[in-house]
Formats: structure tokens, sequence, C-alpha cells
């Protein structure tokens, strides 16, 4: 697979976030944790998440993964927890998990994961549960 084919495919969920990107919200929310760390030998589903926390979950799977974001915030674990996920504003996920209940912000422009030289195929935005 070349470019940003690979993007679209379900080869991996394993997908870095822009460094600089990552650094610019740290700066602001003091990441305590990230639960999806690649080629972690933890399930993220499987651990409490304690503090402020920043998520890039498996795109496979945005769902669960902001279901228990959502869990640990209500339960006292996780102080903020910030989600890097595709602006897909059609998905249910988005209509029931997160429109009109937190915070969104959208990214300007779109980001480049992991090594890719090409630019992701999709927009992204920041859902912000606190």
């Amino acid at each position: 697979m070349k470019g940003h084919d690979v993007l679209f495919s379900h080869k991996s969920d394993d997908w870095s976030t822009p460094k600089d990107f990552y650094a610019k919200l740290d700066k602001e929310f003091h990441f305590d944790m990230d639960p999806c760390p690649l080629r972690s030998d933890k399930d993220g589903i499987d651990i409490n998440w304690v503090g402020n926390i920043f998520v890039n979950p498996p795109y496979s799977n945005i769902r669960l993964f902001l279901e228990k974001g959502i869990s640990e915030v209500k339960n006292g674990n996780a102080k903020t927890v910030v989600f890097l996920v595709p602006a897909r504003t059609d998905t249910r996920w988005f209509h029931d998990l997160v429109y009109g209940k937190f915070e969104l912000r959208f990214v300007k422009g779109r980001l480049k994961f992991g090594d890719s030289k090409n630019s992701a195929p999709f927009p992204s935005m920041l859902v912000i549960i606190n």
C-alpha cells in the first residue's frame, strides 16, 4: 500500500499522533497518561484512566473508547479526557455520545499520522470530556 491508501485500510490501527500536535495539547492539558500508546502490551479498555488523559483510539473501535472515557470521568478516576478522532459527524457514535454533550475542536487542515509524508484523507477533531 502506498501513501494515504493505508489510512483507509484496516491493516493497522497503529497511527502515532504528530509530535508537535501532541506537544501543544500536552502544554494545555498536562497529560498524565495515554491508554493507547503504540505497540503496548496493555489493553487501554482494561486499565483505569487516572488524571488528565490523551486518547488517540483505534479508529476501528472509537465508540468503545469514548464510552470508557465518559465512564472514567463520571466515576471520578479521570479529570479530563481529550480524544483525537476523525471528524465523522455523520456517525452514530458522534450523535449518540458526543454531539451537544462535550467540547469539540475541529483541527484546521489535515494531520500527518505516523511516518506518513501524506496528510490523512479525513479531517480530525478533538472531543474534550471533563
